[in-house]
């Protein structure tokens, strides 16, 4: 039996930055990035909001790897903020914070994107996790994203953690999503049949001032223009590093069994983006503990029974993967929910929004 490649991945995570008092996302003024960019160079950036931090791994061979990295990035961002009277927290979204309050970084990057898309980005305020799965070849990349996509809400709904936007329960288990939305080319990725078409959609919006640049395109799902990686944007931040990492490894682990299917002359069934798509709203509306749609039976199923599907359909390939452990932990958020259920189950009993944002702080070093 042949040897499956070695999927590499890259993981990043963007943090809130809390006054531990006022319990208010507040500006670092630069003052973390730039501290951890003396130890952590180019894994930590800014973000357009001044009170986001995002972290990223460098490349990393397996799941193992990549969960020691983003261990340390939590430990020295926390440790950096801490410096400054500050506290970290990982959600899609704040409790609380008003984006009309939190000031845009300077920097003509986010100067351009805000005088193009002046309030949808000025209220961009929100928290995601991106991971990043190598693959040599581009031509089998595009292919496996096409098929991939059906998965989307799978995983989304297990890591649905954005329950509340400006002090307001939405009524959703991610509102992130909903959020970002009002950007243009989001949501779920086009069809594409080959490489050069969409190489050729890519400079048709350059060409046109449509983007200055393929990084551009917001999908959910994307090949990713200057990297041989396809990426997999869809995710709210998780609380904890065992539940990014359950998610990690479950997104590596559906690359490599669709490869897998490739290298047999098989292929998973492409659905309508239209039908896709009302599984990623039961996703963004209920999370884990609502129905989404069986295609194959053409009917309603919980979506926890998908999830148990899911985790059938890539068991043959976790072992060569080595995430046996990392993917287990998606019984524990099946018992113990998802983020957003958390976090409405801490304002259900205090009915305090101040109370939500100590959980959302005192989870992020949970594992450290």
């Amino acid at each position: 039996m042949k040897k499956l490649p070695v999927f590499t991945l890259g993981v990043e995570e963007e943090y809130q930055i809390i006054d531990p008092d006022t319990r208010d996302l507040r500006s670092h003024l630069s003052k973390i990035v730039d501290g951890a960019k003396t130890i952590l160079h180019e894994q930590v950036k800014a973000e357009m909001h001044q009170s986001v931090v995002e972290v990223g791994t460098n490349i990393c061979n397996n799941v193992q790897e990549a969960t020691n990295e983003i261990k340390i990035l939590r430990s020295k961002i926390l440790e950096l903020a801490q410096k400054q009277d500050l506290v970290v927290g990982g959600a899609g979204t704040h409790p609380f914070s008003r984006w009309q309050d939190q000031p845009i970084t300077d920097d003509p990057r986010y100067h351009n994107i805000v005088n193009e898309l002046q309030d949808a980005a000025r209220s961009n305020l929100i928290f995601g996790m991106h991971c990043h799965v190598g693959i040599e070849n581009r031509e089998i990349g595009l292919q496996l994203m096409n098929q991939a996509c059906y998965f989307l809400p799978h995983i989304f709904a297990l890591s649905t953690n954005s329950p509340f936007w400006e002090g307001r329960k939405t009524g959703y288990k991610s509102f992130r999503t909903k959020v970002f939305d009002k950007f243009p080319r989001t949501g779920l990725p086009e069809y594409f049949d080959s490489v050069s078409s969409y190489d050729n959609y890519l400079e048709t919006l350059v060409k046109t001032n449509c983007i200055d640049n393929p990084k551009k395109i917001w999908w959910d799902l994307r090949l990713h223009p200057f990297y041989d990686t396809i990426e997999f944007r869809i995710c709210d931040m998780s609380l904890t590093v065992d539940e990014t990492m359950c998610i990690v490894a479950i997104i590596q682990a559906i690359v490599a069994k669709l490869y897998k299917l490739s290298l047999n002359n098989m292929s998973f069934n492409i659905y309508r983006l239209a039908l896709i798509k009302e599984n990623k709203f039961r996703a963004a509306r209920y999370g884990i503990e609502g129905n989404m749609i069986d295609f194959g039976l053409q009917k309603e199923v919980e979506t926890k029974m998908l999830i148990i599907e899911l985790l059938e359909f890539i068991d043959d390939v976790v072992d060569e993967l080595g995430s046996r452990d990392q993917i287990n932990y998606v019984h524990t958020i099946m018992k113990e929910g998802t983020g957003a259920d958390k976090q409405l189950a801490v304002f259900e009993k205090t009915n305090d929004l101040s109370k939500v944002v100590d959980f959302i702080t005192s989870e992020f070093t949970n594992g450290l």
